[in-house]
């Protein structure tokens, strides 16, 4: 299953997630360019459990380069492959749990997720030579967020069958929660490694961002969020929208709802709109006018469901401002 988009639009700039995969690539030029030194490099910047249970290995390194592993481990992949897959996951739910943390907080959490990754893949792993390196692990704390916070939302997912690709919507919770069994299954099998990947690290890193999530929603606000986000406010929604049908009405008009921001509500904006029907999916473009109030109706002519006349019904498509 390889995941397309989410569903659910943040209401903020991601700057602190756009950073991240910034930095993130940034460093994998880095390592690129480490030529002949690039097992070194890895060995000394990644997270290897024995220097920190064998003390024969300990004390070749420094206490600066014992400590700063611990960071370093989460910004260093193991090819081009490694590096898109995590960025495009930290691209697809990094925003939207920016938008609930607020930047400075989703910074501290993804750096913990990734620390606590770290400590997982470790306790089980405390003889271990192999180099772990990787953001997978804070970005399973991301998705671990992101399970309690949308488990409704859905994600547009291509399941390639044979030469086919196949595009189906499937619900965020059932998405995460069987990306979290296979994670669990490949580490009863393997005994936490196998093909060069951390499976615990993982794991632990989905269970310890739930609850870091839970922790950080405890602590009290210190009004750095707020401020912040009047910078970051996002003054556009999605441009692509999909709006389902509500429950079918006696007459062949349709009825779904559309989001635009209040930047667009004074300004106006045009939408791609794709309603579901069926297997088949039908996109709309939809001129959204200057000036428009939730909750008012924009009428699509002739694009509701069909008669028995043969005539066709409307859609009627409802406005939330968010």
């Amino acid at each position: 299953m390889i995941p397309i988009r989410d569903t659910t639009p943040s209401r903020n700039v991601p700057m602190v997630n756009n950073l991240l995969i910034a930095f993130n690539v940034l460093v994998f030029i880095v390592q690129l360019m480490q030529g002949p030194a690039l097992n070194r490099f890895i060995f000394t910047y990644g997270l290897v459990p024995a220097r920190y249970t064998v003390d024969r290995l300990a004390e070749h390194f420094t206490f600066f380069q014992q400590a700063f592993a611990w960071l370093s481990f989460m910004f260093l992949h193991g090819g081009f492959l490694h590096i898109l897959g995590n960025m495009w996951s930290l691209y697809i739910f990094g925003d939207n749990v920016e938008d609930h943390l607020g930047p400075v907080r989703y910074l501290a959490f993804y750096l913990l997720c990734g620390v606590a990754s770290g400590l997982s893949h470790l306790v089980l792993n405390a003889q271990s030579t192999a180099p772990t390196i990787g953001a997978s692990g804070a970005i399973a704390g991301v998705m671990g967020a992101y399970f309690l916070l949308h488990p409704r939302s859905k994600i547009l997912t291509l399941i390639p069958i044979i030469f086919i690709p196949w595009f189906v919507e499937i619900p965020a919770f059932f998405f995460l929660g069987i990306w979290f069994l296979l994670q669990f299954l490949n580490a009863a099998a393997s005994g936490g490694t196998a093909g060069g990947i951390a499976w615990w690290a993982h794991i632990g890193g989905f269970l310890f961002g739930m609850l870091f999530l839970k922790l950080f929603d405890a602590l009290p606000g210190t009004g750095v969020t707020s401020q912040m986000r009047r910078v970051t406010a996002k003054k556009h929604s999605h441009r692509l929208q999909v709006a389902r049908p509500e429950k079918p009405t006696p007459d062949a008009d349709m009825h779904a709802t559309i989001a635009i921001s209040p930047y667009e509500a004074l300004v106006g904006a045009r939408k791609l709109v794709s309603i579901p029907s069926g297997l088949q999916r039908k996109i709309y473009r939809v001129n959204v006018p200057p000036g428009i109030e939730a909750k008012q109706i924009l009428r699509l002519k002739g694009q509701g469901r069909q008669r028995t006349d043969g005539s066709r019904g409307d859609l009627l498509l409802r406005v939330i401002i968010q």
